[in-house]
């Protein structure tokens, strides 16, 4: 290797990147996930099982990798939470995409191995969040934080802000000291809420309580994966729970008292995008497709695709309170998508108990889908 550890980590940051630590690949870190899997928390995330063997063995993904670079990207922007009934979207959906954002990045990182360590293009790999690697179990093997109670990876810089990604390296970089404390820690034997204590504010504030144990979450249960990965139906037990979050949920994050280290990052990499967060219901209510694709486009939020959108919609119109929605509501109900009439006749029955089938008394609606309708009466 060509310049020293610390050569390559300034080289590393200064290409927007907040945090860069090292670790050796010799053992894969500490994990739960095979329980976890065998437990069915991961939900319909079949990918996950798919790639268990990859994500337990860094050399199943790059066959002689030696060292694993973390990368980590502040996207904390002081910003308060909505609690006057406005949508509530998950901080990190208020950029462009960070998946894109970050690989050009991540490319000009590749540049600086080939050239500080001698390697060639196929002698790494970099991912963000999207490949078979366990980024905060390495980004805890390499000091840049450690597992909270709430599973996330925990910055006593940053807080529980960062976007991690990752890149295997087929070279020995000297490896940086994971976090460690003089006492005996109170945390479980993976090295969960190390530096925790006794506070459980994420284990006590989740809306769902969707943690089984500390450091365990059940995604069955979790409100970012139902309003995310979950293309189906939202579970009408947890969807007043779900109060007007939209996209994601950042309460587990949010309540940590780690998070008063946290400060504004440098935004190098990141894209704010001011129109998505300040969008009333109504208007996510009445998005058109070309309207969608206008304000989405580039951003996360479009995996999710304007019927599931529309779904969540519903369900926060639902717990917002607020009547004036009805009229969008009853037309949500006559929408050509079972998903959106589903949870928009809930919605509708939640706001107007005593006069829902009034609302929903329109041609159009029992021509749709009555048994769909009829069904969802009965909630």
């Amino acid at each position: 290797m060509n310049g020293s550890a610390e050569s390559l980590r300034g080289r590393l940051h200064s290409l927007g990147f907040d945090e860069v630590r090292f670790a050796s690949a010799a053992a894969p870190p500490s994990s739960g996930l095979t329980g976890w899997l065998g437990a069915g928390m991961q939900a319909d995330m079949h990918w996950m099982e798919r790639s268990a063997g990859k994500r337990l063995d860094a050399a199943a993904v790059l066959p002689g990798v030696r060292s694993v670079i973390m990368l980590g990207v502040n996207y904390w922007d002081g910003r308060p939470t909505p609690e006057d009934g406005r949508p509530i979207w998950a901080r990190y959906a208020g950029h462009a995409d960070y998946h894109d954002t970050l690989k050009p990045a991540l490319v000009a990182a590749g540049k600086i191995l080939e050239s500080d360590l001698g390697i060639a293009p196929e002698d790494y790999r970099y991912y963000v969040d999207t490949g078979p690697v366990l980024e905060r179990g390495w980004a805890a093997r390499s000091g840049l934080g450690f597992i909270g109670k709430n599973a996330m990876l925990i910055s006593r810089t940053h807080g529980n802000w960062l976007l991690l990604a990752a890149i295997l390296v087929r070279a020995e970089i000297e490896p940086d000291p994971a976090i460690r404390r003089a006492e005996p820690a109170r945390a479980a034997p993976n090295g969960v809420g190390l530096l925790c204590g006794s506070c459980t504010r994420c284990l006590d504030a989740c809306p769902t309580q969707a943690f089984s144990a500390p450091g365990v979450l059940d995604a069955r249960r979790c409100i970012s994966y139902q309003t995310i990965e979950n293309k189906g139906m939202i579970p009408r037990a947890l969807r007043t729970a779900i109060g007007t979050r939209i996209y994601g949920c950042d309460v587990c994050l949010e309540v940590c008292p780690w998070n008063r280290f946290a400060q504004a990052g440098r935004g190098i990499l990141l894209e704010v995008r001011d129109g998505i967060t300040g969008l009333s219901l109504r208007e996510i209510l009445t998005l058109t497709p070309g309207r969608y694709a206008e304000v989405f486009r580039g951003t996360g939020v479009k995996r999710l695709k304007l019927t599931g959108l529309l779904r969540n919609a519903c369900v926060a119109a639902g717990n917002s309170g607020d009547r004036s929605l009805l009229g969008e509501l009853v037309a949500l109900a006559a929408h050509p998508a079972a998903l959106v009439r589903a949870h928009a006749v809930w919605a509708v029955r939640r706001l107007a108990p005593a006069e829902w089938d009034r609302l929903l008394a329109n041609p159009r609606l029992s021509e749709a889908d009555g048994d769909v309708l009829e069904e969802y009466a009965a909630v």
